[in-house]
């Protein structure tokens, strides 16, 4: 089974989970503790930022791209699958452009390509036990033939 799918959807749910962290911390710009400076107005102002619609939201969505990590995990080489989260930075970085308008520099540029290529090497060059655990899985061994 391919689970690249699972793993552009963990990619793209850990990124949604920051533009929505962002835009939280946005929105809750200027905060500070309720009116006590001590232990009372840290936890008052923690719970503000936690509860947040658009924080609560991310933390929420960063939950949900973990399960889907530990799915792919237990399914693909640690080595093949982590190397796509780096994807994240990239959609990041457009998005962040794009909504936030952030800089979107010719370093940043450039950074964004060597993430993508890395990525595309890595997708390409999986282990060999890991093509020949998969070519088994594809085609079955003469001896599970004769018992079918």
């Amino acid at each position: 089974m391919n689970y690249l799918p699972f793993i552009l959807f963990t990619v793209f749910t850990n990124a949604a989970a920051q533009m929505m962290l962002k835009q939280g911390m946005i929105t809750l710009e200027g905060v500070a503790p309720a009116g006590h400076s001590g232990v009372i107005g840290i936890v008052t102002l923690l719970f503000k930022i936690i509860f947040h619609p658009w924080v609560f939201a991310g933390l929420c969505t960063f939950v949900i791209s973990m399960a889907s990590h530990l799915y792919v995990l237990s399914k693909v080489e640690l080595s093949f699958a982590y190397p796509f989260l780096s994807l994240a930075y990239v959609i990041v970085a457009v998005a962040a452009w794009w909504l936030f308008s952030e800089d979107l520099n010719p370093w940043r540029i450039a950074g964004i390509g060597l993430i993508c290529i890395g990525t595309v090497l890595i997708a390409h060059g999986g282990s060999a036990e890991h093509k020949t655990s998969q070519a088994n899985m594809v085609e079955p061994s003469p001896a599970h033939k004769e018992t079918a």
